[in-house]
């Protein structure tokens, strides 16, 4: 073999082993993004995901493409980002319960939800809503209160142990003294359908879910736990009701940890104009979501601060997922 040869070859296995230079943050993005998505395709936080992802591939000029990987209430494809290249092109949606309660009750948790990623920013604000069947003897939280506290048994579900809707049916035990058993369903959609078959009469529901059943009188609300909800104007929050709970129930988007700078500023920026776009942010009320933008660094902090007060709710209750 000839020298030259040798050399080249060399050379070409020296440059083949050698890491891809990073790229410049200008030309960032250079390549599609992929918007992976810890929900399985139709629910609420995939129909958030993809919305913002056709609307911000626009304003970056590039295609953001949708990747769904569920399993273990959203840890799994959470951990997935956590895990994928900080360069930008790796991006997700998390709501309150991969990345402020799953912290507060998994113990073993296979990522740290501050630490281990680039918060782009908040994408808006939503409730959750107690509601009963039509018969259900009671109206709002002081009614409720009064039942359970005559000795009656009142249970109520939720999508899950250690779901939002659980948190929020120990906040309002735990700052009323009352009782209320727990079921747990395998699933909202199969909540729902327990309710208007009349097989539980109490629960909790997501706004985007229980909006259109208390709208046409298949269901009544009783409160909003978080904030009064523009799309059930109507019913008072637990602080209106004399709760005092008011902490946000956010949305957020993340990338991995040690995104660049100028390149997470950029999805940053994004992320704020397209939720100033007056059809997403319809869209996002016809999910229950109000829209509303926080920069990334004051998202992670206000994030780092209620998990620590949800971790003190998953403890008082004995909510733990092992």
């Amino acid at each position: 073999m000839k020298l030259s040869t040798v050399t080249l070859s060399l050379l070409a296995l020296l440059s083949a082993a050698s890491p891809a230079r990073a790229e410049d943050p200008a030309a960032y993005p250079s390549r599609k993004i992929r918007m992976l998505l810890p929900y399985a395709a139709g629910g609420g936080g995939d129909v958030v995901g993809r919305l913002l992802a056709d609307k911000m591939g626009k304003l970056l000029g590039q295609t953001i493409y949708i990747e769904n990987h569920t399993g273990a209430a959203g840890t799994l494809g959470t951990q997935m980002v956590a895990t994928s290249p900080n360069d930008g092109y790796t991006i997700t949606v998390g709501g309150m319960t991969t990345h402020v309660l799953a912290p507060a009750i998994y113990p073993k948790l296979s990522y740290d939800s501050i630490k281990d990623f680039t918060t782009i920013g908040r994408v808006g604000t939503s409730s959750i809503m107690l509601v009963a069947t039509k018969t259900f003897p009671a109206n709002d939280i002081k009614e409720l209160i009064a039942l359970a506290k005559k000795g009656e048994p009142v249970q109520y579900g939720s999508w899950g142990v250690g779901s939002t809707g659980q948190f929020c049916a120990e906040i309002l035990m735990q700052q009323t003294g009352i009782k209320m058993d727990h079921v747990p369903f395998n699933g909202i959609a199969k909540l729902a359908g327990d309710l208007l078959g009349g097989h539980i009469s109490l629960a909790t529901l997501d706004v985007a879910t229980a909006t259109p059943l208390v709208k046409d009188g298949s269901l009544k609300a009783l409160a909003a736990c978080g904030e009064r909800s523009p799309s059930l104007p109507d019913i008072a929050s637990y602080k209106e009701q004399g709760v005092p709970f008011d902490r946000s129930l956010s949305w957020a988007m993340y990338a991995p940890a040690g995104v660049a700078p100028p390149i997470a500023q950029k999805l940053s920026a994004a992320l704020k104009d397209a939720l100033g776009d007056t059809v997403v942010k319809e869209k996002l009320l016809g999910l229950g979501i109000t829209a509303h933008f926080v920069p990334g660094n004051e998202q992670r902090d206000i994030n780092a601060r209620d998990i620590a007060a949800w971790k003190q709710v998953a403890k008082d209750a004995g909510i733990e997922v092992k």
